[in-house]
Parts: structure tokens; sequence; C-alpha cells
């Protein structure tokens, strides 16, 4: 019988440097599927990692390990490593250069098992081909998709990584039951710099669900209906990996709520996350208290239940 998991993410484990305009930097384990997998991990769901990386780095597995992650690895010559630079105090001006690269997935890279969503996040788009992503599509799998995995395009001599279209992503979105992305991935992908009408764009070329962050909160079009939350967080030293929390915290309440809840369960965990460096180190009851603080939940209610 299959190992069942609750979420499955996809993606390349990395080294994050992170320097900014006005105060110290630093350098540490990172990647979309890192933050992701701890959300989950953290809130009490069953999570498995699939990755790559050079099998000298897997110790910076242990962190998600140790708190229950499995993890499913295909050994490359090089650990990804990802540049990350604010060179403004705007929080959504991000300069990256992607210095090592693990390598596209393969469908072999994925293991035999079953999971209830299925979300691939990459860091640039040198990890999904089509027939990878089309490979899971038949095998049944429920999926999702970080769509920097192809705006965020890596320049084949200088591994500059800068924002581009893709011809390919009417072709991708269609395909996905659930899509994230930001707001300047949804100017770049669009054409507008108005986060609704970019998400409604993006579910109009056939994906049901939509995510679209910004600074100041999350926007989400599920079935034309348009739901919104601010984010209440009082510092942004924590902002990176905000789209990659947000959308983790978001398919774990989808796994039993409804669309509503599950935007405001992950607007206030992530508010809770970017306060501190790092990927979210709080539980499902520190989420569920800064709802509570936030007015997104009744104290009443948590305690009935």
């Amino acid at each position: 019988m299959n190992k069942h998991y609750d979420i499955t993410f996809v993606g390349h484990m990395c080294y994050d440097e992170v320097s900014y305009y006005n105060k110290p930097g630093y350098t540490a384990p990172g990647s979309a599927v890192l933050c992701g997998a701890a959300v989950a991990a953290r809130v009490g769901k069953k999570v498995a990692l699939v990755t790559r990386m050079k099998k000298q780095d897997e110790h910076i597995l242990d962190s998600l390990k140790d708190i229950g992650v499995d993890c499913y690895v295909s050994y490359s010559d090089e650990t990804s490593i990802m540049h990350v630079g604010h060179p403004s105090d705007n929080v959504d001006e991000r300069e990256m250069i992607l210095k090592a690269n693990a390598g596209q997935f393969q469908i072999e890279d994925f293991p035999d098992i079953d999971s209830t969503f299925v979300h691939l996040a990459g860091i640039s788009n040198q990890e999904f081909t089509m027939e990878f992503m089309q490979g899971l599509k038949e095998k049944g799998y429920s999926i999702s998709i970080d769509l920097q995995s192809f705006v965020r395009q890596a320049h084949p001599i200088t591994k500059e990584v800068s924002y581009g279209d893709d011809d390919r992503k009417i072709e991708i979105v269609t395909i996905m039951d659930r899509v994230k992305l930001d707001v300047v991935e949804g100017e770049v992908l669009t054409g507008s710099k108005d986060l609704e009408t970019a998400a409604r764009t993006i579910a109009s070329w056939g994906c049901p669900e939509v995510l679209i962050t910004q600074g100041t909160g999350v926007l989400a079009i599920v079935d034309d209906k348009k739901f919104w939350e601010a984010f209440t967080n009082t510092s942004v030293i924590g902002r990176t990996g905000r789209g990659d929390t947000t959308f983790a915290a978001y398919l774990c309440a989808r796994l039993n709520k409804k669309v509503d809840y599950s935007l405001k369960f992950a607007a206030s965990l992530v508010s809770l996350k970017m306060e501190s460096v790092g990927p979210y180190t709080g539980n499902l009851q520190d989420a569920l208290n800064r709802m509570i603080r936030d007015e997104r939940l009744q104290a009443e209610y948590w305690v009935r239940r």
C-alpha cells in the first residue's frame, strides 16, 4: 500500500543568500518548498518533499525531517543557490542570481505515493518541464503551481534571474487545479498591475482557483468570486518566503475548509511568519491565536471546537 500524504511539495532545496538595502543580510537554507513544507508540517499535516540536490548537502533537510516531513531526494551535481538582493526599502523589489542549479525534474524523480495535493514550487524556470507536469496530471494528482517557476528566468550565461513571460502560460495554467503568484509576476504574465485584473485574467485561462499576493495582502479568485485578506505584520524582516508560506497555509486549510476561512488562516499565519527570519516556526494554535487577534476568528468559536 502506498504511503499517503496530505500535501507533497516539489521543487529545489537551495541556499538563500539574502541582502537588504539598509540592514544586514544572511545566508541560510531556503527555497519555496522549505517554507511550504515547514508550514504544513507544523500545523499538523502529513507532508512529503520531493527535491533535487547534491548528496553532500542533504543535511539541510534535517530541519524538515525533524518536524516529520518525509523527504524524497534525487541527487544532482549541484545544490541550487539563489542570491536575493533587496536594492530599496520596497520589499517587492528584488534582484536575483541563480548561482547554482540542481537541474530539471523527471517523472522518475516522483515517488510512488498517494497525496491529496501536489504543489510545484520552483525557484526559477530551471525545474519543471511540460512533460513532468503532464505526467503528474496523468497520474491523477490534484496539482498546483507557483508561477514564479516560469516567470523567474535564469540567463544561461550570467545566471541573473529576470522576469519574463512564457508562451506556455495558458497551457500550464489549464492543467492546474490551483495557481499562486505575486503582483510582479501577475503584471509580467497579464500586463496588468491591478491585482484583481491579473488574477481574473489568469483564472480565465482555465484554472478555477487563483491566489495572488502583494505587500499588503492576498487576493483569491475562485469560481469567479473574489476574496481578499490583509496582512497584519509589524515587521518585514521575514519577507522572504511570504508567498510560499501564504499558499502552503491556504492549501492546508483547503484540505477541509472553504475558501474564505482558508484565506483568513493563510493571511494571519504568514503575518506571524513575516515578523521573524526563516520558515514558519509556530504551530496550529499559534496561527489560530493570530486569527483571533486579527479578528478573523472569534475566540468562542475556537473554544467550542
